[in-house]
């Protein structure tokens, strides 16, 4: 995969460069503020870009806002946001955007190289790849239990598995259910937040932008 970083962090930002290097990746560009993010996707046009949150010039959330804006500007490019903070006011909205192609993962809860890496891959293939933190801190911060009322509460912990990113299968395995069972599960879960099938939406992410939302 071509890449693109921004991390403000010199330790961090050439720590990564050289190993994405060494799992065969290309660092097209490796920038220290959003600014500079940006006019690199611009240049080099990069399958997937990682982005810190607070970044030059106030260290705040220059990072986060940049990521909405390549999810809107570009939409093949996949964007995982990688920081050690989780802000739920620009969170919602960098998923809202488009289905798939987005990663939202917390410095210190990644625990090895290669589940790094795996979210990366699946963030450049068009998957969606949450942090159960940031699941947890987004629903706590646009928590509106009317809709989420309605589901059971094996449905809930599907849905908060679907949030993470979870296939079907990962689902079955984690809550020691039947495939068959976790698409039931599903279907209700469609059928309770109103989302009918159609070939233009993908009920799953709707279904999880809903449940952020709610």
């Amino acid at each position: 995969m071509r890449v693109v970083l921004a991390e403000d962090a010199a330790v961090l930002r050439d720590g990564l460069t050289e190993l994405l290097d060494t799992y065969g990746h290309q660092v097209v560009a490796a920038v220290a503020d959003a600014d500079a993010l940006l006019a690199v996707a611009a240049d080099h046009r990069p399958d997937v870009a990682v982005v810190d949150i607070r970044m030059p010039p106030t260290h705040t959330d220059e990072g986060l806002r940049a990521a909405i804006e390549l999810r809107r500007t570009y939409p093949r490019l996949g964007v995982l946001v990688f920081s050690q903070y989780i802000e739920a006011r620009y969170a919602t909205d960098l998923l809202a955007i488009r289905a798939g192609g987005v990663g939202y993962l917390v410095k210190e809860r990644v625990t090895n190289v290669r589940s790094f890496m795996s979210a990366l891959t699946r963030v450049a293939a068009g998957e969606t790849v949450l942090d159960p933190d940031v699941v947890v801190q987004l629903v706590g911060a646009n928590r509106h239990r009317d809709t989420l009322d309605r589901l059971t509460a094996r449905e809930q912990e599907v849905l908060d598995l679907m949030a993470q990113g979870r296939s079907n299968t990962a689902i079955a395995q984690l809550l020691h259910i039947s495939i068959g069972t976790v698409e039931k599960h599903v279907s209700a879960i469609f059928g309770k937040f109103d989302l009918a099938a159609a070939d233009t939406d993908h009920r799953r992410v709707l279904a999880v932008l809903r449940y952020l939302k709610e």
